[in-house]
């Protein structure tokens, strides 16, 4: 049974996700750097996002025949940023495009794709856009100028195509799996496995940042069957939604930190305690190793929901 006001703590934890304001005495700009694209194996390209709130990283995959785009940044400046990166690394007239997850950073920069753009999309992240549409982007909006600008007149982009469980794009000599994931940050989390390259772009699933239940369908329990999932694929490379590039100890990592969770907040729901008192000692106890207590807070909230 999901406890109450669990969508507006996720709302809560969104905030946490997108922190904005100012990094010394700039303020924060969100912008998909040029000139910076690293070529990580044989067919991948990534525009590393430096660490900057509300920057993803962009992956940009480059066949014989076409080239896929996952992530194209916020709003259209930064989407066509994107798309000048993409110039520098293939002459591919065919264009296809995804997104690991429908929050802004990851999807609103599609609209500076040109028409020929094939655009894909899981049919549960589609829910996703037609059930909250653009609430985020008027909260990220809100934030500050400079984001509400990048975010002017932005829309979701239509799909040429949707696909239930998993896809299979061929490009050209590398094959791209689209994996749709379930419900973890959000409803419609999806997972690309670039083949033969060993690589997997994991979007909000697996990050060295601790993981944000910023969706009211999220339950740790689908999480770690998520992890489980995405560790048998054996990726060589793993990059994440944000934050650096890694490898399997991405998945390891939050496994064990789902564990922990789900261990002790079923131990304290077991002696009577509320969710409000859970949070308060297993966020003290994880201060020293998790201090962000904002997402630990949403963690815990959701394995006391579904401790027995």
């Amino acid at each position: 049974m999901r406890t109450p006001n669990v969508l507006l703590s996720s709302v809560i934890l969104l905030g946490a996700l997108v922190v904005v304001g100012s990094v010394g005495a700039q303020p924060i700009q969100p912008l998909v750097r040029e000139g910076v694209t690293e070529k990580i194996s044989d067919h991948v390209h990534v525009i590393p996002d430096a660490g900057v709130p509300m920057v993803p990283n962009v992956g940009i995959i480059v066949g014989s025949r076409a080239t896929l785009v996952i992530d194209p940044g916020m709003g259209v400046r930064n989407g066509q940023a994107v798309l000048r990166e993409v110039e520098k690394v293939s002459r591919n007239q065919e264009l296809k495009l995804a997104t690991t997850h429908f929050h802004p950073e990851h999807d609103l920069g599609a609209m500076a794709f040109p028409e020929r753009t094939w655009m894909i999309r899981s049919r549960e992240q589609q829910k996703d856009i037609e059930e909250f549409g653009l609430q985020m982007a008027q909260t990220f909006s809100g934030r500050s100028p400079f984001v509400a600008e990048l975010l002017k007149g932005a829309q979701f982009r239509a799909a040429n195509e949707f696909f239930e469980r998993t896809l299979v794009v061929d490009l050209g000599g590398v094959k791209v799996t689209l994996i749709a994931m379930g419900a973890n940050h959000t409803r419609g989390d999806t997972a690309f496995l670039v083949e033969p390259d060993g690589v997997l772009f994991t979007g909000d699933v697996v990050m060295k940042p601790l993981p944000a239940f910023a969706s009211p369908y999220s339950t740790v329990r689908q999480w770690q069957a998520s992890l489980n999932a995405l560790d048998k694929l054996q990726p060589k490379r793993i990059v994440p939604s944000h934050g650096p590039m890694g490898d399997g100890s991405l998945i390891a990592g939050y496994r064990a930190y789902f564990t922990l969770l789900q261990t002790r907040a079923a131990e304290l729901r077991k002696q009577g305690k509320t969710v409000d008192e859970a949070v308060t000692v297993i966020g003290d106890e994880l201060q020293g190793k998790y201090p962000d207590r904002n997402r630990v807070a949403g963690g815990i909230k959701a394995a006391y929901a579904e401790a027995p």
